[in-house]
């Protein structure tokens, strides 16, 4: 499978029209052949990972517990961690941060006490994203089951449990910027989380500035990925949106003799920076494909986040008569697109119809939320960034599928109400969760530079991820937890999403990206 190096990523950010800096790009030839050639570097574990993962929760967690002990170990036999002087926090591959430099007044503990942490949330509860509320609701339950185990006791002898405080800004910057300026001000937050690009890419600043742990927000921009100018934000345990986009550039590549000698692909894109980086990644990619280039019509129709339908665009690009569809979006218009496809005849004719990984899981493309009988979700792709489903039935025996789906039941909460439950409990709650448990462990115990450099070693078996894609994150190398995941194609009848490729696992393989806003570009490092 061909995979362009993010040197594409960086330039097809860059332009509202993909224009001259697309065309600029070069492809990056080491990790083109490396792929192409089953890439030798990428680790392909699919059977032997899945023979070997654990059968019960006693099994996961002596498995977590013995990963925590090795991270633990590792940083401390070389010397990183926070400096006995508190001047200097430093992690693997040349990590470091200036303590120093932080603001006056500045303190590595505010947000705890010797019973709690306070951690702050930024996040939609109304609007067409409210259902994003769910990761919050994941967490929580996570957060107060391992402070009830007494699992944050930290090496000073601190047990403490989570004082999650989420907020709502409807998805909206405006309403993001006051709202982190409270829980840095007012609340005095030890760590604060945000949803979404738009958001996010507003306080990000802000909070590496005031040192102050910014942990896996919930978008997938490859801005996150930026140790040396960013330290305090640590990317998410998903692909990001340039690497997608790059995935289904290639995915036609490998198809291309399925069409004609002209191919339409069209593209509904949300119109916000976060559409904007699938919007211009894949229009770099077809601008630099020898295959595509020449044979590839894109169009596209962008809407605003909060659009209450989809429908005249939808109308627009159906006209098109597409080869191939993708949404370049999140939230209700993920469902939305699904519906309109099926009334305007493009379900019928668009050989291949694409969610964007926002939207993985039944969540957006069950029966329940299509109506009827559901089939107009059947026959749809995605690239699911390796998560499981707590709402797939298929899944249910899985371990920790279970055990979180009681979880969530023990807090009164159905987690057949939405997938992003499941990602709130495992992809970002257990996540962060087995990060503070690392921080606490190390010399002076749990505080902000600690808990950056736990998240900056971590190389654990995430029970949320599909076998064979890897959690990992190594200081200045390899900046994103998670690079890859699996094609899967929708089975309305069984309603599951029906895995039709092996694990894509590209862990170490993205660059650093100093996002410039200006520009709209990454300058890759």
């Amino acid at each position: 499978m061909a995979l362009l190096g993010l040197s594409l990523v960086a330039a097809a950010c860059g332009s509202d029209d993909g224009g001259d800096q697309a065309s600029s790009v070069t492809v990056d030839q080491d990790v083109n052949s490396a792929v192409n050639n089953g890439s030798d570097s990428a680790e392909s574990t699919t059977s032997t990972t899945a023979a070997a993962e654990p059968q019960s929760m006693e099994e996961w967690e002596e498995l977590w517990a013995a990963e925590r002990a090795a991270i633990v170990a590792e940083i401390e036999e070389n010397g990183w961690g926070t400096s006995a002087d508190g001047t200097t926090a430093t992690g693997p591959a040349g990590f470091t941060i200036d303590l120093t430099a932080c603001p006056a007044g500045w303190s590595n503990t505010e947000g705890l006490t010797d019973t709690s942490v306070k951690i702050g949330q930024a996040i939609a509860q109304s609007g067409t994203f409210a259902d994003y509320n769910n990761y919050a609701r994941g967490i929580q339950a996570v957060f107060e089951y391992y402070g009830d185990q007494g699992a944050f006791t930290d090496s000073l002898g601190k047990t403490r449990t989570i004082d999650y405080i989420a907020r709502d800004d409807g998805y909206d910057p405006a309403r993001t910027i006051p709202l982190v300026d409270e829980l840095l001000d007012s609340e005095r937050a030890f760590a604060i989380w945000t949803l979404g690009s738009p958001s996010t890419l507003k306080v990000y600043d802000k909070l590496n500035q005031r040192c102050v742990p910014h942990p896996t927000p919930m978008t997938a921009h490859p801005a996150w990925g930026d140790p040396v100018n960013h330290p305090w934000t640590t990317a998410p345990a998903a692909t990001s949106y340039s690497t997608e986009a790059i995935l289904w550039g290639n995915f036609i590549e490998e198809r291309i003799d399925e069409f004609g000698d002209e191919v339409t692909v069209a593209a509904l894109v949300m119109n916000n920076d976060f559409g904007k980086v699938y919007d211009q990644t894949f229009r770099a990619y077809l601008e630099q494909s020898d295959l595509l280039r020449d044979r590839v019509t894109f169009v596209a129709e962008t809407i605003e986040a909060q659009a209450p339908t989809v429908k005249d665009p939808m109308t627009t690009l159906a006209a098109e008569q597409p080869d191939v569809f993708i949404a370049m979006l999140a939230a209700t218009p993920c469902t939305q697109v699904i519906t309109e496809a099926a009334e305007n005849g493009m379900k019928e004719t668009t050989p291949y119809l694409f969610q964007p990984l926002t939207c993985a899981g039944l969540n957006f493309i069950s029966k329940e939320k299509l109506g009827g009988d559901g089939m107009a979700g059947d026959g749809w792709w995605i690239l699911n960034p390796g998560t499981k489903d707590l709402q797939d039935e298929a899944q249910h025996d899985d371990p920790f599928v279970e055990w979180s789906r009681e979880l969530l039941e023990s807090k009164g909460i159905d987690p057949d109400s939405s997938s992003l439950l499941g990602n709130g409990v495992g992809t970002f709650g257990w996540t962060a969760a087995q990060a503070l448990m690392i921080a606490g462990e190390l010399d002076g115990g749990l505080n902000r530079s600690n808990f950056i450099v736990a998240q900056r070693s971590m190389e654990m078996t995430n029970p949320y991820m599909l076998p064979g894609i890897r959690l990992h994150m190594e200081g200045n190398d390899d900046a994103y937890f998670v690079e890859g995941g699996v094609f899967q194609q929708f089975d309305a009848a069984v309603q599951t999403w029906v895995t039709k490729s092996e694990p894509i696992e590209l862990d170490g393989k993205s660059q650093n990206c100093n996002f410039d806003p200006a520009a709209g570009a990454c300058i890759p490092y």
